[in-house]
């Protein structure tokens, strides 16, 4: 007996809950619990090295960022857009949406805010390795920047040590007084520097759309952790060669650095380092290899889809708990 499609019983299962907001998203995960998300995927066996790699797509107005990516309970997407040209219209720069769904029957479970996302995993990566990297003493924290990858690697960095101050680097010099104040009014004091004070810092973090050197990489002292987020593309750099050559250098995953990180490539073709001289992340968290306290340590991030979904399941399971 033949059976026609219109015969077939339909099955609709539940749709996704409405869109998780960035507010809801901070309510359920912090900074805390989401850098010990990072540190426990790692450690239970999650390896980069097998991620999707990301897709990016040029259009007119900027960037289509496609980040696919699975785990045994869960497979996420994240669609993201970059558009230049959006702060000054009033509008964010990034913006996106992340679709988390069960992954035995790739039934949809959660669509999330994808922008915050984004803002509380890159800080909570960037945390996780420090954690690894960074003095157990922070006097002098340094940032550069002050948009909300800065603020968030702030609040991220303060949750694996404690900060004596802070110094903000930006090209705006207004928004950087009022960022300051901002950091300060936390209850983290805070002024505006320039890039020479990170020849008194323990802890860096770069957080800027640059496309060229921050600083002169010769003044890092050697007892300080470099973190640097803001670029994932071959022609965009934020740390310079000389410091790439002194250093202790660590990403996510070699081959997504050698494929995605300016900062990597450039040094790379200036001869400062070797491919082999790049640590997985991943090797750090299961103590294969160890920091090198005797001279800096940088951690390159390029931002990967299996950080997405750890932050989006985290996220998830909280509400469920909550919901229980």
């Amino acid at each position: 007996m033949t059976i026609r499609a219109e015969q077939l019983p339909i099955v609709s299962p539940a749709p996704p809950a409405a869109l998780v907001s960035a507010a809801e998203i901070f309510e359920q995960v912090d900074y805390t619990a989401a850098v010990t998300a990072v540190q426990n995927a790692l450690l239970g066996g999650l390896d980069p090295a097998q991620d999707f790699a990301r897709q990016v797509l040029p259009v007119v107005s900027g960037q289509l960022l496609l980040m696919p990516t699975e785990a045994p309970d869960f497979v996420g997407i994240k669609v993201a857009s970059v558009a230049p040209g959006n702060p000054a219209l009033g509008r964010e720069r990034i913006q996106g949406v992340y679709l988390l769904l069960d992954a035995a029957s790739l039934t949809p479970v959660c669509l999330l805010d994808g922008a915050a996302i984004t803002t509380l995993r890159t800080p909570a990566v960037s945390a996780a390795a420090a954690d690894y990297l960074a003095p157990r003493a922070v006097e002098h924290l340094v940032v550069f920047g002050s948009g909300p990858q800065a603020w968030g690697h702030i609040e991220a960095m303060r949750a694996i040590r404690s900060i004596n101050r802070v110094t903000i680097v930006a090209r705006d010099q207004p928004r950087a007084e009022l960022f300051a104040a901002r950091v300060s009014a936390s209850g983290l004091p805070a002024r505006v520097g320039i890039a020479a004070d990170v020849s008194a810092a323990q802890l860096i973090v770069c957080a800027t759309t640059a496309r060229t050197p921050l600083f002169d990489g010769t003044l890092v002292p050697a007892d300080c952790c470099v973190v640097a987020v803001g670029s994932h593309e071959t022609d965009a750099r934020e740390l310079d060669s000389a410091l790439l050559a002194r250093s202790q250098v660590i990403v996510e995953d070699p081959a997504t650095a050698l494929r995605e990180a300016g900062d990597v490539i450039m040094a790379l073709i200036d001869g400062a380092i070797q491919p082999g001289d790049l640590v997985p992340l991943r090797n750090l968290a299961l103590g294969t290899v160890v920091a090198d306290l005797g001279r800096p340590r940088i951690f390159k991030s390029t931002g990967m889809s299996w950080e997405d979904l750890v932050i989006a399941t985290a996220v998830y399971r909280a509400r469920q708990q909550l919901a229980a």
